[in-house]
């Protein structure tokens, strides 16, 4: 396993690790697949390598590697661990350039990684585990869903009281416009200019918020400050320096709240955006094999109980258990979650006028020259 950004040891538990999915190293196809899968397990075995550009943070990703190198010794994984953007320029100059690139590539800008797919980078493969994700999560067997992320409202809890805490985007403008003096300079989201997924998640509730308009004024009203990272937000609210973040990925911050007793992470109840890390298979893939069953593991339940326990990003899956999943957030928030689906949608702001009429009318509104 290669990953081209340094990694922080993990906790002692997480380099234990154990499975409670077991499956022979040696085997051919996974159980349940058909036989002929063999070809594919072979297949990846004589390419011996994966090449996976991400936005996926590199300490999430590696429980998934780990396990997956596991089942298959013979596939070496680079793992290049990008922000959103970086993925989708990186990806298209070297395409252009019909130089190396990945072979799968695996963001949470679904809008960027439907945009790939829809110009016609991603290669059809329908997975093995198709049918175990919902129909919003599967465009064309072309790019899949992989998690189901709440958007958060992270505060700093030794500063915000639990009554600040808004439970609906009408409270949030409400506490803003209530308490500007408390909150001026105190409350970031991420720059939509520079980050991909934060200007996807903008969007998205730009359509689903008919006063969202109230909210970027009531962010603008505060002076609302933006970066282009999740953890650099989730720092500065730590600290103090901030007191709520916005449109925070929901998973990153209940991961660091968990060991942070300053963060508070709260869901809106009259709607909660929810990402789903977007996986595609480079239709000139080098190693199309490796990519398949990158593709199908991500997608199993083997891969999926992984990818909420350990890397705590939620699991898309309804056969998944815990409180890191569709099940244990649907017992939390009902309707109210709104899953992003895969659909052209994603691409109306991606449209360079009305991105940049938006980008106008968001800079005026929110007050961010």
């Amino acid at each position: 396993m290669l990953i081209k950004k340094p990694l922080k040891p993990l906790a002692a538990a997480l380099a234990a690790l154990s499975f409670s999915l077991p499956l022979n190293a040696s085997a051919q196809a996974p159980a349940g697949y058909p036989a002929d899968y063999a070809k594919v397990v072979d297949g990846a075995k004589k390419e011996g390598k994966l090449v996976i550009y991400s936005a996926t943070d590199s300490k999430a990703a590696e429980p998934l590697i780990k396990d997956f190198s596991a089942l298959y010794p013979g596939v070496k994984v680079e793992f290049n661990d990008m922000n959103s953007t970086e993925v989708y320029n990186r990806f298209i100059s070297e395409a252009a350039a019909g130089g190396a690139t990945a072979d799968v590539l695996w963001s949470s800008a679904m809008d960027l990684q439907f945009k790939l797919v829809s110009e016609g980078y991603g290669a059809v493969y329908k997975s093995q585990e198709a049918a175990a994700i919902p129909a919003w999560a599967n465009y064309k067997d072309s790019a899949y869903g992989t998690t189901f992320e709440p958007l958060a409202i992270v505060y700093n809890k030794r500063l915000v009281s639990a009554d600040e805490v808004p439970s609906t985007h009408a409270d949030l403008v409400k506490l803003l416009g209530s308490k500007a003096d408390k909150f001026r300079n105190k409350v970031t989201t991420y720059d939509i200019e520079k980050s991909g997924v934060g200007f996807s998640f903008i969007t998205e509730d730009a359509q689903i918020n008919p006063q969202f308009w109230d909210l970027a004024r009531a962010f603008g009203d505060v002076s609302i400050r933006v970066q282009s990272s999740t953890g650099t937000m989730l720092e500065r609210i730590s600290s103090g320096e901030n007191l709520i973040g916005y449109n925070v990925i929901g998973s990153y911050a209940q991961a660091r709240a968990a060991k942070d007793p300053s963060l508070g992470v709260a869901f809106t109840k009259d709607y909660n955006l929810v990402l789903s890390r977007v996986v595609f298979i480079n239709k000139s893939a080098k190693n199309m094999n490796a990519a398949k069953l990158w593709v199908d593991y991500l997608l199993s339940k083997r891969g999926q109980t992984i990818i909420s326990t350990e890397s705590q990003l939620y699991s898309l899956r309804s056969d998944v258990s815990g409180a890191s999943t569709v099940a244990g957030l649907t017992t939390q928030l009902g309707s109210a979650l709104k899953p992003i689906p895969l659909t052209p949608a994603l691409l109306q702001y991606l449209d360079q006028t009305k991105r940049l009429a938006f980008l106008k009318q968001w800079k005026a509104a929110a007050g961010k020259k």
